[in-house]
């Protein structure tokens, strides 16, 4: 894909990269790196791949109240009047690690579109979770920046 991307436009290369950012099932993992081994800037890259992926979650908070809404007409409609294990299971552990553990391990572990969904939904606020949403995906593209462009000078070292 990288050779593809090479092929293209320095311009859309960048848009590409930012779109790849913007769905919801691809991180700054993804995208900050293949950016970085098609010969972008990293600091284009680091922030392309922020923008985009900010910009998931921010729509995720202005319209999760709706999402949340058909979510629990869907509920109602199954006969589901009780929270889940699964539910219960993540209340707790919201309760006891919270937003702040969360937006820092979600890149990695579930990635920052689902993490925020949780996250609102057992009740963190839109402003808080946008907020450490954006503290968490502007730390990790510093990294990935910064390891893509030495990792990859170290394999050409190699």
């Amino acid at each position: 894909m990288a050779e593809w991307l090479n092929g293209v436009d320095v311009v859309w290369q960048y848009f590409i990269l930012f779109f790849l950012a913007l769905a919801p099932w691809i991180d700054v993992f993804l995208v900050i790196p293949l950016g970085i081994a098609g010969g972008l800037s990293p600091i284009g890259v680091g922030i392309i791949g922020f923008a985009g992926n900010i910009l998931t979650i921010l729509l995720l908070c202005l319209f999760f109240r709706q999402f949340d809404a058909w979510r629990e007409r869907r509920r109602r409609r199954r006969g589901q009047d009780r929270p889940s294990k699964r539910t219960t299971r993540a209340k707790y552990l919201w309760e006891r690690y919270g937003l702040p553990a969360l937006a820092i391990v979600a890149p990695i572990a579930v990635g920052t579109d689902i993490a925020a969904i949780l996250a609102l939904s057992v009740g963190s606020t839109r402003i808080r979770v946008l907020a450490w949403m954006g503290i968490s995906l502007a730390l990790w593209s510093i990294a990935l920046a910064i390891g893509s462009v030495y990792g990859f000078e170290y394999m050409e070292w190699i």
